[in-house]
């Protein structure tokens, strides 16, 4: 698309990033986004065409995207939901233990027999592992971190640790005999960043890392959509606290809540919401 971003007022607005530090607003980046939501051309620019006439010095980014969300959403709904997919991700908290179930999800939905939240006994102590998935006698040990604030990175100790924790598992189990046979591969699992250390660590001793970007082209992000594995906290028929029902039963994806429409029994809907919400996860599911 031409003309789109330079037709911004070249004003040097200065945004706020979630670390806190200021950038020059730079129109392209956001183009980009809801290029990558789905949106085309005629969207992109009466979006950024608001923008640009709102915005104003010192403002978050994270206002600046949700102020496109809310307009992209009142133009084309089910490309919003893409488009807000990461604060989605953010939204499956406060606690870690939905973020755990999304990601077995995710290693589900791709063949994987899949434990969440199991204890484990080591050569030496006893492990916590978020997740395991295993397939094809090849087991996968997973340590997933969540984060709520999209500016903190996993830094190289978080690996370092668990790099050690898997090692004295696969000391236990190479003397088990259920498990001759079997490889094994750890994993660290975020909704957000790795540090340069953890990917150089990470790399150098064989440990699997998944960020939101990370590995690129085959991140986090890039699974959601390629397994079409959304959050319900994507969806935009339901309130907060109905989100928050459904976490708390269980139902983490939409394709969960669509396959278990029962699950709807708990929360109080007329058949108006009912019907709307079916046809945002079909919407969705078909993406």
């Amino acid at each position: 698309m031409s003309g789109t971003a330079s037709g911004l007022k070249q004003n040097k607005i200065l945004v706020r990033k979630a670390s806190g530090e200021e950038e020059p607003f730079a129109p392209l980046k956001l183009e980009s986004s809801l290029r990558n939501a789905g949106a085309g051309d005629d969207i992109i620019s009466e979006i950024i065409a608001d923008i640009s006439e709102w915005i104003y010095n010192g403002v978050t980014t994270k206002k600046i995207y949700s102020r496109a969300f809310q307009l992209l959403k009142r133009i084309r709904n089910v490309t919003a939901i893409r488009y807000k997919l990461k604060q989605a991700m953010f939204e499956l908290g406060p606690t870690g233990y939905p973020f755990e179930h999304f990601i077995g999800e995710l290693f589900r939905i791709q063949g994987f027999d899949v434990l969440v939240g199991q204890t484990l006994e080591g050569q030496c102590v006893t492990h916590e592992m978020d997740v395991i998935a295993t397939k094809d006698h090849h087991q996968n040990l997973v340590e997933c971190k969540f984060r709520q604030d999209q500016g903190k990175i996993t830094t190289v100790q978080t690996p370092l640790y668990v790099k050690s924790r898997i090692d004295d598992i696969i000391s236990r189990y190479s003397k088990e005999e259920m498990y001759v046979g079997y490889t094994f591969t750890g994993w660290v699992v975020t909704n957000t960043r790795f540090s340069s250390d953890s990917v150089s660590y990470a790399e150098c001793i064989g440990l699997r890392l998944l960020g939101w970007d990370y590995p690129a082209g085959e991140g986090l992000k890039h699974l959601i959509e390629k397994e079409r594995l959304y959050p319900v906290t994507a969806l935009t028929r339901i309130t907060k606290r109905e989100k928050q029902i459904l976490l708390e039963n269980g139902i983490v994806t939409c394709r969960q809540l669509f396959e278990n429409p029962s699950v709807l029994d708990s929360i109080d809907f007329n058949q108006k919401k009912s019907t709307s919400l079916i046809k945002e996860l079909n919407d969705i599911l078909s993406l």
